[in-house]
């Protein structure tokens, strides 16, 4: 029996060896997201910025039971407000021309994300003007978040203001 379990685990072994040769050694590094089309991620960082910016503004730090009766409608009318800067940069990046072919395939799927993010936001809005302050809740894909597919996205071509903003975490 030993003379079967030596061979068969120095073979296993060996195995494992060369997986991570290949893994550090010969595998590709690039991201499966990454696109090489540097005209689009600057231009749609550029946008980003400028909508982050416009929701740095709409900050309100009140805490919901120290603003009054009209507190949750007024949440929810500060979160169409960023929600719509959300929209307006990706109406803005939706434009751009996409000259990486990789990019012609993953951006309108990113985008379309993004709207299905998006959606999720305006929905929340609407719970909170029925009364209900509950936590934002958005799209799962595969168990994950979807902000967290947009914000891996946005890491990876290097648009980091394009990332989901964190305005409704709890």
């Amino acid at each position: 029996m030993n003379r079967l379990i030596r061979p068969f685990l120095v073979l296993v072994c060996a195995a494992i060896a060369v997986m991570w040769v290949y893994a550090f050694g010969f595998s590709s590094k690039d991201s499966i997201n990454k696109i090489s089309d540097s005209a689009w991620q600057e231009s749609a960082e550029k946008f980003c910025v400028q909508g982050k910016f416009e929701r740095m503004k709409l900050a309100d730090l009140r805490l919901v039971k120290e603003s009054g009766e009209r507190a949750l409608a007024e949440r929810a009318d500060i979160v169409d407000k960023a929600t719509l800067t959300l929209e307006l940069a990706l109406d803005q990046i939706e434009q751009l021309p996409i000259t990486d072919e990789k990019g012609k395939a993953i951006i309108p799927l990113w985008i379309a994300d993004y709207r299905t993010y998006i959606e999720d936001r305006r929905d929340y809005a609407e719970i909170l003007r029925s009364g209900k302050n509950i936590p934002f809740a958005e799209t799962q894909i595969e168990g994950l978040p979807l902000s967290e597919k947009i914000s891996t996205f946005a890491a990876d071509n290097y648009i980091s203001s394009c990332k989901a903003p964190v305005d409704l975490s709890v």
